[in-house]
């Protein structure tokens, strides 16, 4: 009998803190860091859709200094893109590019509040180290969040109401040049 009380109170407790976590839930990268000019697959991680309401929309702005970006379909959602010429064009695979994906939006499908989802790319990251922010819009039945807010030299991100989903960019050590082919 005691065992059962203890577990019940567990789950309880497990529940509370859970559902705690969501209410204050901000859409994050699921990876906090990666090497400079590695290509990454980034998950953004939606937590609660606005006031309550389900999420029908969510537009990721691509960094200029992020290439390559590839959204992954989601069964539900429809999926487009948004091509533009680039400020300053890049080589990849022996190809000049001078137009790449600067954005990438899933619409049409429905995550309830009460939902968790993630929406995924594969990019090529910056080559250099360093912050990386992703302006992202969350639209749902009843209004929109832009989470958009980037944390200025010394503010932690903590302090933003509506911070963009960022990582860090490591630079890339001896031992991995080394490898990189």
């Amino acid at each position: 009998m005691k065992f059962s009380v203890f577990t019940k109170q567990l789950t309880v407790g497990i529940a509370v803190v859970f559902v705690a976590q969501l209410a204050f839930a901000h859409i994050t990268l699921d990876q906090p860091s990666a090497t400079a000019g590695s290509y990454q697959k980034l998950t953004f991680k939606v937590g609660h859709g606005c006031d309550g309401s389900s999420t029908n929309l969510i537009r990721v702005s691509i960094p200029e200094n992020v290439s390559g970006a590839k959204p992954m379909p989601k069964a539900g959602w429809q999926l487009s893109t948004k091509i533009e010429t680039l400020s300053t064009p890049y080589t990849s695979h022996g190809k000049t590019i001078s137009s790449d994906v600067r954005e990438i939006v899933w619409s049409g499908g429905t995550l309830p509040d009460a939902y968790y989802d993630e929406f995924s790319m594969h990019v090529k990251l910056p080559d250099s180290a360093g912050k990386l922010y992703f302006k992202v819009t969350q639209q749902c039945e009843k209004g929109s969040i832009e989470w958009v807010q980037i944390p200025q030299e010394g503010q932690s991100k903590n302090a933003l109401k509506f911070p963009a989903p960022g990582m860090d960019i490591l630079p890339i050590s001896d031992h991995e040049h080394m490898h990189q082919h």
